[in-house]
């Protein structure tokens, strides 16, 4: 088993092939993440996302084309509950920076209340993308999964492979056993194929104004969720989409309304409150 560790993309990568022993392509891959990262970092002042951002409107390259056609869609069949254009809402609560350079300290408040829900425009035949004035995309962490599955892709044709960057997880060609933490102990989930990703507030949070803040926007309030869920971790068809369903269910009000709705999705899903209860849905025991 070949194994390979790296930081990109504001997280720690991991990377398991099975195959003897050449590990170039495992360098290989690190290469491409660090290559999606140039592209889509929102911290990055000259990524082609930056520049979009920037700009407002502009001609893309496939991958930012592919990307923001996938959140756009992901919008439209949550209902707006996942949104791409939650950049300055998530800025205003304090994470304007990569987490790393967040010390601590008591970030600022935003001079004005953000808004969410802008329009995105994604036009495949002219390879552009067009944003409503006043709004700017955030593709963080369906950015993480998708880089995942493309990385994955590379690896899977050497052998058996796991991708997993920071909980983002993409497996193919035999089945994997992947750990999941509750309170209750870890729970080992078996995928031999697809993704499996986790949306929580237990991690990256800091305080502004003496109050908590996290990473995860509501797009009805523009402010960090509320709610009893501390951690929500689903298994999906890819890693992305395992994203996308992740923080769809996070968002979902409660734990109780949560689970409701992994359950009449057939989405399997392990759930944490805040209190301290584990939660099995979607055909989980």
């Amino acid at each position: 088993m070949l194994r390979h560790h790296f930081k990109a993309m504001g997280t720690e990568v991991e990377l398991l092939l099975e195959a003897d022993g050449d590990d170039s392509p495992l360098f290989q891959a690190e290469d491409e993440f660090r290559r999606l990262e140039s592209l889509l970092s929102r911290f990055q002042p000259d990524s082609e996302l930056s520049r979009l951002n920037r700009a407002g409107e502009q001609s893309v390259g496939p991958e930012l084309l592919e990307l923001a056609e996938l959140a756009v869609a992901a919008r439209e069949r949550t209902a707006g509950r996942f949104d791409p254009t939650v950049h300055d809402a998530i800025a205003a609560a304090g994470y304007d920076r990569s987490f790393e350079l967040i010390d601590g300290s008591d970030c600022r408040p935003a001079a004005t209340r953000p808004r969410c829900g802008g329009r995105v425009g994604v036009d495949r035949a002219a390879a552009r993308v067009t944003l409503e004035p006043g709004y700017r995309l955030d593709l963080g962490g369906i950015a993480k999964g998708w880089a995942a599955d493309r990385v994955l892709a590379l690896l899977r044709e050497e052998g058996p492979a796991l991708v997993n960057a920071g909980g983002d997880v993409a497996v193919a060609g035999r089945p994997w056993p992947v750990g999941v933490d509750t309170p209750d102990g870890t729970i080992t989930l078996e995928l031999d194929r697809g993704g499996l990703a986790t949306s929580g507030r237990d991690r990256r949070r800091w305080r502004q104004q003496g109050q908590e803040r996290h990473h995860l926007i509501d797009p009805a309030t523009a402010l960090p969720a509320q709610g009893d869920l501390l951690t929500v971790t689903v298994a999906g068809p890819t890693a992305a989409e395992a994203e996308v369903l992740a923080k769809t269910l996070f968002l979902a009000g409660s734990a109780e309304q949560a689970t409701a709705e992994a359950e009449a999705l057939g989405v399997p899903a392990v759930l944490v409150t805040r209190a301290g209860a584990t939660l099995l849905a979607g055909g989980l025991a």
